[in-house]
This record gives structure tokens, sequence and C-alpha cells, in this order.
């Protein structure tokens, strides 16, 4: 009997962000995907890496959500939404205005169907600089996303949804000029579990993604059987190569990369940063396409199955050899050939197919809901 959960491999649309919706769907189709992870970042933003918006988000209606889960059931995919900005640190008024984005995200969620349709919101968290460069900064940015995070969790609790962070530390967020590279507060476990402990609320969790723990040298596996596992909704699927470079040695693989004056780096033959996320020797890829990793994938899926994990694996493409390209085709490789390979690991064989996925998506129910107004920051 096989111990596999079957669980649904997704698209992150960040890799096609050029693409109106109807044709993501169809390109996640074609390579094979069961959902979508749709990124609704805000069309004023400031992020320059990441700009998706698959989603027409002002004045969205109960009947737009209608439309959408029809067209996401006659495409049988599953569907998600997501928007990674700074919530606690950062310039005022972008900082307000990532707050009220979410909230947004969150309104739309519910009319979607909330966790009965396993919609859920992801977000970054961010971190507070000035709060960080105090005697216990740490700390301190903790008590900021308790204040900021409380009131958005309970808003998030009382409309049936989740929210799930990232655990990406946005180690070139900030200029290289800057020493630390830790700019998104759960970018490590520890800050993920006093998270939970400071809002007890089931309404928030998170999306791992393994990558960003295996170049701060942490095993994902160990990460997994240490997790709370009713916390865990989502997985990233994404991965790295750690460069042996001569700037590894010379910088280790504890810290980040330093910027000092080209002048002095040239005379003392000292690699620098080349840009600002050009500080931690490593490269990321997509399992099975173009080369091997510095991850176990066997051990990391079978950990996830002995631990009872049955949501889905989002790829999210930021392979120098796929998505960042430029390619249409090549992203496109990328999706595809990281589909097949992590297929073995989940699925069950079929006799007429091969691996495939056993279960039928697009099941969306369309909720009883009543239209509600957006809500801003300061009014909740």
């Amino acid at each position: 009997m096989s111990n596999k959960l079957n669980n649904p491999i997704w698209v992150m649309s960040s890799a096609y962000d050029k693409l109106p919706l109807d044709q993501l769907i169809e390109v996640s189709k074609n390579v094979g995907a069961q959902g979508i992870d749709l990124c609704v970042f805000r069309k004023d933003g400031t992020r320059t890496d990441h700009t998706a918006t698959h989603l027409d988000y002002e004045n969205f209606s109960t009947e737009d959500a209608k439309i959408l889960l029809d067209k996401f059931n006659t495409a049988q995919l599953g569907l998600s939404l997501g928007a990674f900005e700074n919530m606690i640190g950062g310039e005022e008024k972008e900082r307000v205005a990532n707050q009220n984005h979410l909230l947004r995200l969150i309104r739309i969620a519910h009319l979607l169907g909330g966790d009965r349709n396993d919609v859920k919101v992801g977000t970054f968290v961010g971190y507070n600089h000035d709060l960080g460069n105090q005697i216990d900064g740490f700390e301190k940015n903790l008590e900021e996303y308790q204040r900021v995070f409380t009131p958005i969790v309970k808003y998030a609790e009382d409309l049936g949804v989740t929210i799930v962070y990232e655990n990406c530390p946005m180690e070139g967020w900030r200029s290289a000029r800057y020493t630390s590279t830790y700019n998104n507060l759960p970018g490590v476990l520890a800050a993920r579990k006093l998270m939970y402990a400071m809002i007890p609320s089931p309404a928030h969790g998170e999306i791992y993604d393994p990558s960003h723990d295996i170049w701060q040298n942490n095993n994902p596996v160990d990460v997994i059987s240490q997790m709370d596992m009713n916390r865990l909704k989502r997985i990233h699927v994404k991965t790295t190569r750690n460069l042996k470079t001569k700037a590894r040695v010379e910088w280790g693989g504890m810290y980040p990369m330093q910027h000092v004056s080209e002048a002095l780096a040239s005379r003392a033959g000292v690699d620098i940063p080349e840009h600002d996320w050009d500080r931690h020797h490593y490269e990321a890829m997509l399992p099975g396409f173009g080369g091997t990793d510095h991850m176990d994938w066997n051990d990391f899926v079978s950990i996830l199955q002995e631990r009872g994990f049955n949501g889905p694996f989002e790829i999210e493409n930021e392979a120098k050899n796929s998505k960042d390209t430029g390619n249409v085709h090549a992203t496109n490789q990328g999706f595809a050939h990281c589909i097949g390979f992590l297929a073995p690991l989940l699925w069950d064989i079929d006799c007429n197919q091969g691996y495939v996925y056993p279960k039928s998506q697009g099941n969306l129910q369309v909720p009883s809901v009543s239209d509600i107004p957006e809500i801003t920051i300061d009014r909740l």
C-alpha cells in the first residue's frame, strides 16, 4: 500500500508577470500543474523584482468571485492569493499601503470561499531596522509584529481566511552597504514559533521554502521535524546550489559579504557584492532542471509524508537557467521538468499513464457570502 499523500503541484504566478490571467491558466495546465498561487502585488508598489498582478483587485465583488471560481473550476485548478511586502518596516506611507493591500486580499479570499476552498493569502512580515538597530531589537520587532498583525489575523479569522508567511529572509531587500541581510522576520523557524506564541490564532501559518534554509546551512528535513505541522499550509518548490567561489572562502558561509570601496577591495584582492542580492554565495534552482542542487528531495518529501502534510507543492521559479533567462520557453521547461521530477516522489503510478495526479481539482465551491466593504488598517 502506498504511503504517498498525492499532493497537488501548483505554479506560483510570479514567473509569468507578463501573461494575462487566461493565458496563465492555459500555460499552467500545459506544464501539468493542478493549481495556481496568484500573485497580486500592488500596482503602485515599490518592488521591482516581483510585480505580477494577476487579479483585478480594485472593486472586486461577489460576482467577480463567482466568475473567477467558475474559470478555475473549468480549468480544474486550485487557487490561492499572495503579495509579499514589508508590513512592519520601511517608509511609513508604503508600510500602511502594504497593510491595507493585505486586508484587501483577505477580503477577496473570503469572497472566494477562504479556507473552505483552501484559498490562503501569502505575505511577508518584513523587518523594522529602526527598532532592530536598538538593544533587544529582534524582540522589539516581534512586539511590532504582534501590534500590527493581531488585528489583521483577527480580521482574517473572522472571515474564515488563513494568512501564510514565507520564510525568505529577503537578504537583498536593502542595499549591500548595510551589514545585516535579515530583512523579513519569519526567516528562521525560531521566529515563526515565537510569532505563533504571541498570536495563538489558527488563522495564520506558513509557506515553507526549503531553499532559504539551504544557504543558511540548515537542513530542511530537521526544520520540518521541529515544525508545528498545523501551521504548514504550503511548500514552495525551489532549491539552492551553494557556490564554490573564492568569495565564499573569504567571507565564510555564516555571514554575508560586506561592501567596501572598490579601490580598497581591489588593492586587497577581496571580492565584494556585485549587487544587493549577491551576498550569500548561492544560486536559486529548480529541482530536476539543469543540474544537481544541495538538497536531498527524497528525504525532504519523506519527512513531509511521514508528518502528514497534504497541501500543495507550489513551484516558485526564480532559477537562473529558467525564469531569469527572460525566455518564456525556458520558463515553461523549468516548470514542466520540475513537475516531472516531483511526480514519482509525490504521486502513485498509473498503469496507463505513469505517475499522474489522481484527483480532480477544480471543485471550488461558490460561497454563500454577502459582499463586504474594504477596510483599512486604521479602522480595524
